[in-house]
């Protein structure tokens, strides 16, 4: 089990139109075993299920994993070590954990980079050079990032970036 593989079954919301996809993702357990486990964990307990991309950042990424719907956060686990130091790089269609300004914080929620953000690399064990632990890649349903890309998105409460229409994670499946 290197290399194992997570389906995101997501609905794209825009006005009366839903669109349906699948973003698949291949982990790399070999380079980020912390990250890999624990976004395993979360998938094989339905965490994700019914949870949205709540930050959508057209030139930037699509963070999802935490929220619902009506962007309530989810009760998640204890938070795992940053594992940005393993050489994988915040690229177009990689997977990365996210997290608050520690380090050492991400829980559930991640993100999907849509360009490549070398800023978030790590390059010191510092606050600010940290970055963000990349754990895995889009191998199938670029297309659907696209298209969550480019979604409208409003304010929400305390939350900038948000779909105006929800765009939702169904389900998400290990294959």
């Amino acid at each position: 089990m290197s290399n194992p593989q997570v389906e995101l079954h997501v609905t794209i919301n825009v006005a009366d139109t839903a669109t349906q996809g699948v973003i698949t993702l291949e982990l790399d357990a070999v380079n980020a075993p912390k990250s890999t486990e624990n976004f395993l964990n979360y998938v094989n307990a339905g965490f994700y299920d019914g949870t949205v991309f709540h930050r959508v950042i057209k030139n930037f990424m699509i963070q999802g994993g935490g929220m619902t719907p009506d962007m309530k956060q989810k009760e998640a686990q204890a938070p795992i070590e940053n594992e940005a130091k393993n050489g994988l790089k915040n690229d177009k269609y990689t997977v990365a954990m996210a997290r608050t300004s520690d380090p050492h914080s991400a829980t559930a929620q991640f993100f999907i980079n849509v360009v490549d953000n070398g800023f978030l690399n790590h390059t010191t064990p510092t606050p600010q050079g940290w970055g963000y632990a990349v754990f895995g890649k889009v191998v199938k349903g670029e297309e659907i990032v696209d298209a969550i890309k480019k979604v409208r998105t409003t304010r929400k409460g305390f939350h900038d970036d948000v779909p105006f229409d929800a765009v939702v994670i169904d389900k998400a499946v290990a294959i």
